[in-house]
């Protein structure tokens, strides 16, 4: 599953269960369950330790999505490592693949230590070089967000993998929960692939819906990652920005047909040969052409089909040469004709 992830053939979406179990294991493994339905074999989680991740300052901040202080909102909607480690075994008994951001030091380390596979670094600590430091140093295949950031202090972070040669996706993230259509800034992919060629792009989606998700495919991204839930009908602080089953679905079964029609041949598709026999033109005569007569835009036009041996951009080539035998009007111009 790795694999499939950081050289994935088609388009590929993570469901990120975030706090969206509300410190409920019922709730996430319903989730899990749900993501495994749609044909998902990934999953991503937030570990979150409250008190290691966040100063007493944090009780007086607000996210922009909840009326609580960001240190109630977490506390409230976290798990106990115990409770993590068992929704870890949840999710891999199931036969997939766990991926997990962190927010402190601790809940990097804990995640190490039980054999986390693959790393997500969100956007707010993919600018903490201590902290990327330390999760680079698990040599571990890591996905990072890069919302919130300039393209100079990336190539700080960036540099930190690329030296231990590990394997890396830049996720273009917009953090506004949800983001507005008009604010998803999905132009600033190109920005990323163009400073980062070597890098696989992708894009950590906070819009409501798959519109974002699907039309970044088009720009040549084939990781996406979505806050996911298993009943939108619940209350909680990511919700507005999550997808359910129904819509994870969606996205499994069309966004490899979307894929499949966005490639570059170098010239017109084979399959295009039935049309352009009847849509090109070809050299005809205009008129009844004697032999001997000289031809000339008088006697010369340009018609369908383009089965004949001079295409339309060759008329001008033509003007001047003798014809070597009587031309009936409105009919090809043949090579042994001039």
């Amino acid at each position: 599953m790795i694999n499939k992830i950081f050289n994935p053939s088609y388009p590929i979406l993570i469901p990120e269960i975030g706090i969206n179990h509300f410190s409920s294991l019922r709730n996430a493994k319903k989730i899990v369950d749900s993501a495994y339905n749609s044909g998902s074999r990934v999953i991503k989680a937030q570990v979150h330790i409250p008190e290691k991740e966040m100063s007493l300052e944090a009780k007086r901040i607000k996210p922009g999505n909840s009326n609580l202080s960001i240190y109630e909102v977490i506390e409230k909607n976290s798990f106990k490592l115990n409770q993590e480690l068992e929704l870890k075994k949840y999710i891999e008994k199931k036969k997939m693949l766990y991926i997990a951001s962190s927010f402190c030091q601790e809940a990097a380390i804990w995640l190490h230590e039980n054999g986390t596979k693959v790393f997500k670094i969100g956007s707010g600590e993919c600018g903490n070089i201590p902290f990327v430091k330390l999760i680079a140093s698990f040599n571990k295949p890591t996905i990072m967000s890069t919302g919130m950031h300039e393209i100079k202090s990336l190539k700080k972070s960036v540099n930190e993998f690329k030296k231990r040669k590990i394997p890396l996706i830049l996720m273009h993230c917009v953090n506004l929960y949800p983001t507005k259509l008009e604010l998803s800034n999905l132009g600033r992919i190109k920005l990323l692939q163009k400073s980062f060629p070597r890098i696989k792009i992708g894009l950590s989606d906070h819009t409501a819906g798959l519109e974002t998700s699907m039309t970044s495919i088009a720009m040549g991204v084939k990781v996406i990652e979505k806050h996911f839930v298993s009943n939108k009908k619940k209350q909680g602080p990511d919700v507005k920005a999550s997808i359910d089953e129904k819509e994870l679905n969606y996205f499994n079964v069309n966004s490899k047909k979307l894929y499949t029609s966005i490639f570059y041949p170098k010239k017109y598709l084979k399959e295009e040969q039935v049309t352009r026999k009847f849509a090109y033109h070809s050299v005809v005569a205009k008129i009844d052409i004697k032999k001997d007569e000289i031809l000339s835009l008088k006697n010369l036009c340009y018609k369908r089909p383009g089965t004949g041996d001079f295409h339309a951009n060759k008329i001008f080539d033509l003007i001047g040469k003798r014809s070597k035998k009587n031309i009936k009007a409105n009919t090809q111009i043949k090579k042994n004709y001039v």
